[in-house]
């Protein structure tokens, strides 16, 4: 629980930074809060060993539906943001999942972006029986975020991306591909 009070606090120090306008001036700069809904996989795998670094076992893996939330703050161009993440597994060894992360992109078109992501993740494996311990460790990843008004709609901006994304922990002991649809406000 106390993670979770941690996580939810990490995600309200956004702080503010100056107002950058873009050079041409067709962006301001804005904070854009966002929620979403995403699945996807989650596959912990190592064929060499039955361990892997940080004590993480090897060989598990799982479906899981996630949801998140954060803000973005808008350069122009550029954007930097803060976001959180719960993921819940609905099939296979993984129970839960949960995460902060800073990221880090460029807008293209007119509201879509490519990103990085650094940040921090755990994750409780139900395969380990009930209250086992939460493996935790660095993640990091990339993805794209296509904005309706991108993709044929007339409108200059939409409030709805569909995303897709794959994340990592540690020297690629894992894979996370996952993808869904992301409502900015």
């Amino acid at each position: 629980m106390k993670k979770l009070v941690l996580l939810a606090a990490a995600g309200t120090l956004v702080v503010p930074f100056t107002a950058h306008a873009q050079e041409d001036g067709a962006t301001e700069s804005r904070l854009e809060p966002y929620v979403g809904i995403m699945g996807g996989y989650n596959d912990f795998d190592d064929p060499d060993t039955e361990a892997l670094p940080d004590g993480i076992p090897g060989d598990y893996s799982g479906t899981m539906v996630e949801g998140v939330a954060g803000v973005n703050y808008n350069l122009g161009r550029f954007v930097v943001g803060a976001e959180g993440n719960v993921a819940k597994g609905i099939e296979g060894d993984i129970d839960w999942e949960y995460g902060i992360a800073g990221r880090a992109g460029i807008k293209l078109g007119k509201d879509s972006m490519f990103f990085g992501k650094v940040g921090y993740q755990w994750t409780n494996f139900d395969a380990l029986g009930p209250n086992s311990k939460d493996y935790d460790g660095v993640s990091y990843g990339a993805g794209v975020e296509l904005s309706a008004a991108d993709m044929g709609m007339s409108a200059d901006r939409s409030n709805i991306r569909f995303r897709a994304q794959v994340d990592t922990r540690g020297h690629f002991h894992s894979l996370r591909p996952m993808a869904g649809v992301v409502v900015k406000y």
